[in-house]
């Protein structure tokens, strides 16, 4: 074998090494939160403890990854939603419904403060984030002009709503904080929709209010 195959080897076995261990401790931290033993995520993936401290230095660089991937997923399902769904107001439905996935980045970034601090600063986290409001900006416009979401709303108030949506529920119990959310969802879309009677104080948050 080559020298360059077997570099090539080595960083594609490594990659799913990483892959793996991203897997398993996403699946361990939405069960059990972020505490959870690093020898379990390794047993989970199918590799050594070592193999994850080399890819993941300490708990803090495993949560981001795991964060960002979550994020990154997000991203990538509401893309799909703006191309598959048949109106601007489906595409929004379903931006929003997405909020249940976003929901254990936010739980991971509040359960660790070394997290949260570096992806305050982390490039790819604002670039993700960006991209999120940018997608739903478009959607919000364009629900706007099929004349499906009420016009007195800017991308920043719906991004607001999406926020509130993620962040963790106070119901211990899993299955009724679903069920909570699917009503909260509801009640939240049904306020959006044009045609309703109420009447907000103050002027729409638009998208330069939410960031670059």
């Amino acid at each position: 074998m080559s020298q360059v195959a077997g570099d090539g080897r080595l960083r594609a076995d490594a990659r799913r090494n990483r892959d793996r261990i991203v897997a398993a401790a996403t699946r361990a931290f939405a069960a059990h939160g972020a505490g959870v033993p690093v020898e379990e995520i390794a047993r989970a993936a199918g590799v050594g403890v070592g193999t994850v401290y080399r890819r993941f230095p300490d708990r803090d660089a495993l949560i981001r990854a795991v964060a960002q991937e979550t994020l990154r997923t997000a991203l990538t399902q509401a893309r799909i939603a703006v191309t598959e769904e048949p109106t601007a107001w489906a595409a929004l439905a379903r931006f929003l419904g997405q909020s249940r996935e976003v929901r254990l980045a936010v739980r991971l970034m509040m359960d660790s403060p070394g997290a949260h601090d570096a992806m305050a600063g982390d490039p790819e986290t604002g670039r993700l984030r960006h991209a999120m409001i940018d997608v739903l900006d478009r959607i919000v416009l364009a629900a706007q002009a099929e004349g499906s979401l009420r016009d007195d709303v800017g991308t920043g108030d719906v991004a607001t709503a999406f926020v509130l949506l993620v962040r963790p529920l106070l119901v211990p119990d899993a299955e009724l904080a679903s069920h909570a959310l699917e009503r909260c969802l509801g009640v939240m879309l049904d306020g959006l929709r044009a045609g309703s009677t109420s009447t907000l104080p103050g002027c729409p948050i638009g998208r330069p209010d939410v960031g670059p």
